[in-house]
């Protein structure tokens, strides 16, 4: 018994013509990955130093001249720590002020005599803040200077930060979603030209613009499908040897970390059905208009 002949595709995808298209689809889709995993790093970031800087506050020790600046560190925090609101007391040593420095000064190493600031973090209960004026009025007689810094002043700038990087990658990603749509219309046209054979021939024996519309809209949905789960998968690799690489914020405080959640399984499936639409619509648009033009 012979095995029924499997019937040919109308319209066959062409594996050598495909393949530039294919490619540069997936790298649009992988810029476009790589701009939501790092914006959404970015918000993370900023909602963590945020969370951070709201909960706490910094005091500089300045000691009076020939004065112990570690004693006088000491000394705060301990008068520090009996102000309500104020959960807990680092008094931090005088190396760790020489390496806030070291970005600025590099290895140079500084004389003992110079009055270099003891800095004191006091962690504080956002719901019960030290009142305003109680810190400095704490020191006002003590034999040391204290610049009080209220971290909060820092989260709005932050936040400001954090949403420009939001929009920026949001702006990115709609401008890549339009380039990915100019190179399907091209595509569309390219393909419908080469197949004006076929379309005539389904016109003669009846079949309606719909019909071939589909043709086409399909063939474009799965190579939009095929390029947006590559273009994802690379993108998530990229995210995971930038991480593993160091390039994240354990290594540079000021950058956002592409380190991905448990969420980031999600940007494969999502981008390439993105990735599948925006081709279908734009050749379902391109065909439909072809097929009028060609016969109104």
């Amino acid at each position: 018994m012979t095995k029924p002949r499997r019937s040919a595709p109308l319209l066959p995808g062409e594996a050598g013509r495909d393949l530039p298209l294919l490619a540069v689809c997936a790298i649009l889709v992988f810029l476009a990955c790589l701009s939501v995993i790092g914006a959404a790093g970015a918000w993370r970031a900023a909602g963590g130093w945020s969370d951070q800087l709201v909960s706490e506050m910094t005091l500089q020790v300045l000691p009076a001249d020939e004065g112990d600046g570690d004693a006088a560190a000491r000394d705060a925090g301990t008068l520090a720590s009996g102000l309500p609101g104020v959960i807990d007391v680092e008094v931090r040593a005088r190396a760790a002020s020489t390496a806030l420095l070291r970005p600025w000064l590099g290895n140079t190493t500084l004389p003992d005599d110079f009055p270099l600031p003891r800095l004191v973090t006091l962690r504080i209960d956002p719901e019960n803040r030290p009142a305003s004026g109680a810190i400095e009025a704490l020191f006002a007689d003590a034999p040391y200077r204290v610049i009080v810094d209220d971290n909060r002043l820092w989260a709005g700038a932050i936040a400001r930060a954090s949403a420009t990087v939001r929009y920026f990658a949001a702006g990115l990603v709609l401008l890549v979603c339009g380039a990915a749509a100019a190179v399907i219309v091209f595509a569309a046209r390219a393909a419908l030209s080469m197949r004006r054979d076929l379309a005539e021939a389904l016109h003669l024996v009846g079949a309606p613009d719909s019909f071939i519309i589909a043709l086409f809209q399909q063939r474009f949905f799965m190579l939009g499908l095929k390029a947006g789960a590559v273009g994802s998968l690379l993108a998530l690799l990229a995210a995971l040897c930038l991480n593993l690489a160091g390039g994240s914020a354990a290594s540079l405080f000021f950058l956002p970390s592409l380190a991905p959640g448990w969420w980031i399984v999600i940007i494969v499936p999502v981008a390439a059905l993105v990735s599948g639409l925006i081709s279908a619509i734009a050749a379902r648009l391109t065909v439909s208009a072809g097929l009028k033009a060609r016969w109104p």
